[in-house]
């Protein structure tokens, strides 16, 4: 019944992107067919306040109406331009996750709930909430001190999120499946294991230890490194609902006007931002994926203070590796050699001429310097990229995109502060320093290292390895003598399944024409 479901929410956000003109607004150009007929019968649908809107207001007007999960699923389909479209992701990273509050009693019962203690007992103060967003809302507070009163801020999940977003991702699946079958030029960029990613990471975003966790960790990897903090944990206070943290004083990163009137130098920080940010993803394989400038303050000593690390990326020493000799070659022009990287690395399929992509990468790496500092844009670059690797059948690697999009962010925010921000120039120190320290006599000693921690596991395993060894020998033996063979429940239970789906199938499609005419009837 929950594929029934889906078919029903399905339905419902197809109306809804009709009637806020969102269908309408979508590029007729490389459509099928069918599908662009479909799009044209449908246009006439959209209210018309929502024709006189741009595509931008029209998706944001849509994901309010199907109500917070969408909030967070466009916002993590902007972090796919490779999946969406580099025009349709710039539209949904305009999303603002700002939803409407709920009350404070549920607040104060989700922490009594979650801690097993009462307010009065947690905080010598608990306030209104200041902030709402689609998982959870943000309380100012108070907590009693051996140095005295200190304010904090305290983050509490959004009644009911959980399950509703669990129905809302059913629908996403039954999408993403679909495409994969009916539209095979999509299956590189792999829509169920997007849909996957997209469940991964919103169960850890509304697991507010993680969240804690990942802050906690970060503070450790950062803590010697200059002009960049994140706010300490108060793990006391602390639960799967709720988290309470060092609360900011400070100016957000978008506030120029302010930056510039406390006196900050605003050059020098948008080098540190970029800065900060590859030093976390090259030397720790762990950086904060959501650096919008909402989350970025600048406090009174002028240091970057990183909030909300509800969404984190993680890369292997491997990818930092290929990650850094990429970026090494686009800053000193070796094309050839970022070529290599791709297919050292697996990204491009063996097939393909190393030279031949080396050419599409010289393509998309010469207009870098050949422009002023204020017209590269990584945006524009990284359109270029997802073309090319679509032309020589590169996969979708989602840890690589989300280190794309997050690194596209931080540069417009470096370009707010400084609009002649040249992210090549001040990306080169970090990444050349790596390069020294990773990609030359260090690695072979770090390589040895880790070669020699392998082989000490895999001499310890090795009994149970030639156990299960033997074990799989006298089975496949067995088969190649009796065959393979079902019992009869097994066949039974398949036999079932086969006639359930169908079964489903069928219904299903009676579901949704019903569902269709009652909408058209209600519309009209």
């Amino acid at each position: 019944m929950s594929t029934i479901g889906a078919y029903f929410r399905l339905a419902r956000v197809g109306w809804v992107l009709v009637r806020e003109g969102v269908v309408a607004a979508l590029p007729s150009e490389g459509l099928p067919p069918l599908v662009g007929f479909a799009k044209a019968a449908v246009a006439p649908l959209a209210r018309s306040r929502a024709k006189s809107v741009d595509r931008a207001d029209r998706l944001a007007n849509a994901v309010a109406r199907l109500g917070p999960s969408y909030v967070k699923i466009g916002q993590f389909l902007a972090t796919r331009p490779d999946v969406v479209g580099a025009e349709f992701a710039e539209d949904l990273s305009g999303l603002q996750d700002r939803m409407a509050f709920f009350p404070t009693e549920a607040s104060r019962a989700t922490i009594r709930e979650s801690l097993g203690r009462t307010i009065e007992d947690l905080y010598a103060r608990f306030d209104e909430p200041i902030a709402a967003a689609s998982i959870a809302q943000v309380h100012p507070a108070e907590v009693d001190t051996p140095e005295g009163r200190r304010k904090v801020a305290v983050k509490v999940i959004r009644p009911g999120v959980r399950k509703r977003f669990a129905a809302d991702l059913e629908a996403m699946y039954l999408v993403s499946h679909l495409q994969e079958r009916f539209i095979p030029n999509s299956r590189r960029l792999r829509p169920v294991e997007v849909t996957k990613t997209l469940e991964q990471t919103t169960k850890v975003e509304m697991d507010l230890r993680l969240e804690a966790a990942a802050l906690s960790e970060i503070a450790e990897n950062t803590k010697g490194d200059p002009g960049f903090r994140v706010p300490t944990v108060d793990w006391e206070r602390t639960g799967r609902d709720v988290v309470t943290m060092e609360w900011i004083d400070g100016i957000k990163m978008s506030d120029v006007d302010g930056l510039l009137a406390a006196g900050h130098d605003l050059n020098a920080l948008a080098d540190t931002l970029i800065q900060s940010f590859l030093r976390h993803t090259l030397r720790d394989g762990f950086f904060h994926a959501d650096m919008h400038p909402g989350n970025l303050f600048v406090d009174p000593t002028g240091m970057i203070v990183a909030v909300d690390m509800g969404i984190a990326g993680r890369l292997g020493k491997k990818e930092r590796r290929f990650l850094a000799e990429i970026l090494y070659g686009f800053i000193t022009r070796d094309y050839m050699r970022v070529a290599e990287v791709h297919f050292e690395a697996g990204y491009v399929p063996s097939h393909h001429n190393v030279a031949s992509f080396a050419q599409a990468i010289r393509a998309i790496g010469e207009p870098i310097h050949g422009q002023p500092a204020e017209t590269i844009s990584m945006g524009k670059l990284l359109t270029l990229l997802f073309e090319v690797t679509e032309i020589f059948d590169m996969e979708t690697r989602p840890e690589l995109v989300m280190l794309q999009k997050t690194m596209v962010v931080v540069e417009g925010v470096s370009r707010i502060l400084n609009p002649r921000f040249n992210m090549w120039k001040a990306a080169d120190p970090v990444v050349s320093q790596w390069i020294r320290d990773n990609l030359g006599p260090k690695r072979i000693a770090t390589d040895l290292k880790d070669g020699a921690k392998a082989a000490l596991r895999l001499a310890e395993a090795l009994p149970e390895i030639a156990a299960k060894t033997e074990k799989l020998h006298g089975e496949i033996v067995r088969m190649s003598e009796e065959g393979l063979r079902f019992d009869a429940a097994t066949a039974e239970r398949i036999g079932r399944a086969e006639a359930r789906h169908t079964r489903l199938g069928r219904v299903a499609l009676w579901v949704i024409a019903v569902a269709a005419v009652v909408i058209a009837v209600q519309a009209s």
